[in-house]
């Protein structure tokens, strides 16, 4: 342990970081057909990156552990990270070019994205073997899974007594049962919560919840766009609703990193699970008012509302 408070991270993010590259078209081009689209937009991106990122903006002492290449977009990621107060001492460089999503998007707003995972597939259980300290300093821990599940499970592996970990399964896949007993809590959308629960997923998120924590987990939590959070957790067997404010929607990227991250960073403080959870959904909401992902995370300032 620190002997010193200060050289703690209140939060540490082990994920992907990406360019986003993105065109506005009219239309999709159909097979061996060419389409005009707008000036090419480049936003730095990844769940990882977002998480960290929307952490920092809030105040929380955040450090990322990714990989990007040895190129100009690992540069725009790193000068970004850096640029919203993040410690960017663990970002590994080198290896693949850095990942990029390919984004179209039509004029309805419905966007079609490639993603080239790059570096992001290039970060290996060593690499999290290596970053012991990191993982030593973190009051919370927090993945996705745009990096290889391997990683993920030694994430996991290398939590220290009275580290958190906040997992999000997205994209979904499946995960083993020695990474879901250590989440605390999980944090699902209804697509990621249907896919691990399969065929008996049932209609309800209550009964998602109820399920995905028959899985293991300590703690469940089910977001829900617009209607808020479902809360679930096994010390308790408490299932709590907490409502969303209401906002014109704008753009909904990246708005879950930033609810997942300001529950972390709140868990983090101490807060109890529902506590923090009131204080996420108003960070996603707030998030899903202005265009971009990163661009649209909200400071703690403009959240302190009521």
């Amino acid at each position: 342990m620190h002997e010193n408070e200060h050289d703690r991270y209140d939060l540490l993010v082990v994920g992907s970081a990406n360019a986003d590259l993105v065109i506005g078209v009219e239309r999709r081009p159909a097979a061996g057909e060419t389409v005009l689209g707008s000036d090419l937009a480049v936003h730095p991106g990844g769940k990882g990156g977002n998480q960290a990122v929307a952490a920092a903006r809030l105040g929380a002492r955040t450090a990322l552990l990714a990989r990007v290449g040895d190129d100009a977009h690992g540069r725009l990621l790193l000068d970004s990270q850096r640029a919203a107060g993040v410690d960017t001492s663990g970002v590994l460089v080198g290896g693949a070019p850095t990942g990029v999503a390919l984004i179209t998007v039509d004029p309805s707003g419905d966007n079609s994205i490639v993603v080239s995972p790059g570096a992001n597939g290039r970060l290996t259980p060593e690499d999290i073997r290596a970053a012991g300290p990191l993982f030593e300093a973190a009051r919370v821990v927090s993945v996705q899974l745009e990096i290889p599940l391997d990683t993920v499970a030694e994430v996991a592996g290398a939590m220290s007594p009275g580290t958190r970990l906040v997992l999000n399964p997205s994209p979904p896949a499946p995960l083993p049962n020695s990474v879901l007993a250590v989440c605390d809590p999980l944090v699902v959308n209804e697509h990621e919560a249907r896919y691990i629960l399969g065929e008996a997923a049932g209609a309800t998120p209550r009964e998602w919840a109820r399920g995905l924590l028959k899985l293991g987990p300590r703690s469940v939590v089910v977001t829900l766009g617009a209607a808020g959070a479902l809360v679930a957790d096994s010390r308790t067997g408490a299932l709590v609703t907490v409502p969303s404010p209401q906002v014109e929607a704008v753009d909904t990227t990246g708005a879950g990193d930033a609810f997942t991250a300001a529950l972390a960073w709140r868990l983090g403080l101490g807060e109890e699970l529902t506590v923090a959870a009131a204080f996420a959904v108003r960070v996603g909401a707030a998030a899903v008012t202005r265009q971009g992902a990163q661009a649209s995370f909200p400071t703690a300032e403009e959240v302190s509302g009521p």
